[in-house]
């Protein structure tokens, strides 16, 4: 008998990264797991992973799980996501608002000015619009059953620079999103979060590791340990109390007890710890 066992959740963007860490985490606790996501065969896209991949990695392990091809630029397909959970469970426990479009320029230290236009539609479209859009038809639900958690996968780089002009304003939009929707949502029993985690060991990030050389690997977490935080929150019956506010995955996994994979306990969002220099992580 797990956690979640009876309990049903939605993780988007499931293909790779945090999505699978969650979904993995979110079944592995007894959920059925609907995940979605756009790449659905292995060797479909330059990164490795897929819904079907983890799919079958939940069923191999005894877990449930359902893959669900859905683009998050288009409302339809979301809308119909959420009424097929709606008449094949009746139920919604759980949504993990994780999919995110990463434009290629994304990491490239190139100023915003240099960038394509079309980065800001890439970032604040999939990962800003389209947690709103999932958070709205879920919350259809959850406000009727009086219960239930959203958890948008944010980042610290909503309170500081990061990376690009659009993935800050994307991040501090989310946040926001996170605050007044909990606001909205309290009184029927809903709470909503943010997640920050730190810096995760995703196929994305392992594949461009030489190029990153200021980061410091060795504190890194796996895309499982923020799957561990939402399931610890779905499992407090008095997780309202942390309802609207922004959560670095390593002060959860303080309060709550957990640890990742490997029994540590990650350093943190970025900015809350050091990076080593070039020179001491072996670049120019």
């Amino acid at each position: 008998m797990g956690a979640l066992d009876g309990r049903v959740v939605v993780v988007t963007g499931a293909s790779r990264g945090i999505g699978r860490g969650c979904a993995l985490e979110l079944a592995a606790a007894g959920a059925t797991v609907y995940l979605t996501g756009r790449t659905l065969a292995e060797g479909s896209a330059p990164l490795p992973g897929s819904i079907t991949a983890t799919a079958a990695e939940i069923a191999a392990a005894g877990g449930r799980a359902v893959a669900v091809a859905c683009d998050h630029r288009d409302d339809a397909q979301v809308e119909a996501l959420f009424e097929r959970v709606r008449k094949e469970q009746g139920r919604l426990d759980v949504l993990v608002n994780n999919a995110f479009l990463i434009p290629k320029e994304l990491t490239s230290g190139r100023p915003f000015w240099l960038c394509p236009i079309s980065n800001w539609d890439d970032m604040v479209g999939v990962g800003t619009r389209s947690a709103y859009v999932a958070s709205a038809f879920a919350a259809r639900a959850m406000a009727a059953q009086r219960s239930g958690l959203i958890a948008n996968v944010s980042s610290s780089g909503a309170a500081e620079y990061a990376w690009h002009v659009a993935y800050g304003v994307g991040k501090a939009a989310l946040d926001r999103i996170s605050a007044d929707s909990a606001h909205e949502l309290r009184e029927h029993g809903v709470a909503v979060v943010s997640l920050w985690p730190g810096l995760v060991l995703t196929e994305r990030v392992q594949a461009t590791r030489d190029a990153l050389p200021t980061l410091d690997f060795d504190s890194a977490e796996s895309p499982r340990f923020t799957g561990r935080a939402v399931v610890a929150l779905a499992t407090d019956p008095d997780r309202l109390r942390r309802s609207g506010r922004a959560w670095s995955c390593h002060e959860l996994a303080l309060a709550y007890g957990f640890r990742d994979v490997d029994g540590r306990l990650p350093a943190g969002p970025l900015h809350a710890r050091p990076r080593r220099s070039a020179s001491a992580a072996g670049g120019a």
